[in-house]
């Protein structure tokens, strides 16, 4: 890595999941030197006591966010609750540090929709303007002048993947799209509640968010840039008694014929984290489990019957991973001019 000047990285949240998913990744990268880990309720306690995987990895021990020192940092990673990075990000950016944030406090250009669906009001609005939507597939050259990156959800990410070369050519309904997707536990936190207790999961399988999910308007925002144009979308979670993983099958009704294989073959042909699958293939989530990849099959069932003209694609990440902090990971060596794979060539692991 002599070739690289090694980025001085802060994580603001070390301790759910995402953040030790940061954590796991940053102390692999070759280019990354780990300069602080904040955690309020942790301050103090080193890192590999909470989390012995990270054992001979990971020396430093959690700080209290206002004694860390974030601001001599190169960049700032929050890997904090929704309401948490609006609040300090812009100390930083002002101090120069560059900042990605895995909540999703800059993911809504429309700010008064933002307030509508998290119910408080946004305490950076003047910020939201400059942030730039961290989906790499789309956004790569915004994201490579960037100070503020936003980063994807999870569920947005394979949704947005899966319907990308569709909504681009516009071969497809953009008014009725459909999505139904499944996430492991992991999606919710690391947090206590009951319905995410392994008695109340395990064995179990069910629809949430029906009436209306966070994530709804960050896909329509992302499908609507890639469009051109406003699109309909119905959007379905479900909760999958497994740990890791979404599992998004999307459905379109084709409005122009087109090789389907062929054109998602050659949207993604440059992409090093998005594999788009032989025809007739059924990817799992267990082929991407702790690796930035996502998994793409296209299907078109019913060819000679009715219903014919459905094309069905199934899309599969890990959402810790490319759904998250690898993403972000992803995202910083865009921002940093590092190659885009560096530190995130992980093999999925199996079983």
């Amino acid at each position: 890595m002599s070739q690289f000047k090694r980025i001085k990285a802060g994580i603001v949240g070390g301790t759910g999941y995402t953040g030790v998913e940061l954590l796991r990744l940053l102390a692999q990268h070759p280019g990354v030197e780990l300069a602080a880990i904040t955690s309020r309720k942790e301050a103090g306690t080193p890192v590999a006591s909470m989390f012995p995987s990270l054992r001979g990895r990971v020396a430093l021990a959690f700080s209290e966010s206002h004694r860390a020192e974030l601001t001599g940092c190169d960049v700032v990673f929050f890997a904090t609750p929704n309401g948490v990075a609006m609040g300090e990000a812009g100390a930083l950016l002002d101090a120069g540090v560059k900042v990605v944030d895995l909540s999703a406090d800059f993911r809504l250009k429309d700010v008064d929709e933002w307030e509508r669906w998290y119910k408080v009001r946004h305490a950076a609005r003047e910020r939201i303007a400059e942030a730039v939507y961290g989906l790499c597939e789309l956004n790569r050259e915004a994201i490579r002048g960037a100070r503020l990156v936003a980063n994807p959800g999870c569920y947005p990410t394979a949704v947005q993947l899966g319907f990308l070369p569709l909504v681009e050519s516009r071969a497809v309904d953009l008014d009725h799209l459909i999505a139904d997707a499944k996430s492991g536990l992991s999606g919710a936190g690391r947090k206590t509640e009951t319905h995410l207790l392994f008695a109340e999961a395990s064995d179990n399988f069910a629809a949430y968010g029906i009436a209306g999910h966070r994530h709804w308007p960050e896909i329509r925002q992302g499908l609507a840039q890639a469009a051109g144009r406003e699109v309909g979308l119905v959007f379905a979670p479900h909760l999958a008694p497994m740990i890791r993983g979404i599992h998004a099958t999307l459905y379109a009704r084709v409005t122009r014929e087109a090789d389907f294989q062929a054109l998602f073959e050659k949207r993604y042909a440059q992409e090093p984290f998005v594999d788009v699958m032989p025809a007739g293939s059924l990817p799992d989530t267990r082929s991407v489990r702790a690796a930035n990849v996502c998994r793409i099959a296209v299907h078109r069932p019913g060819e000679t019957a009715r219903g014919g003209d459905t094309l069905l694609v199934l899309a599969v990440i890990d959402n810790l991973v490319k759904g998250a902090a690898g993403q972000a990971v992803q995202n910083m060596n865009i921002m940093f001019g590092l190659p885009e794979t560096l530190g995130l060539e992980q093999v999925p692991v199996v079983p």
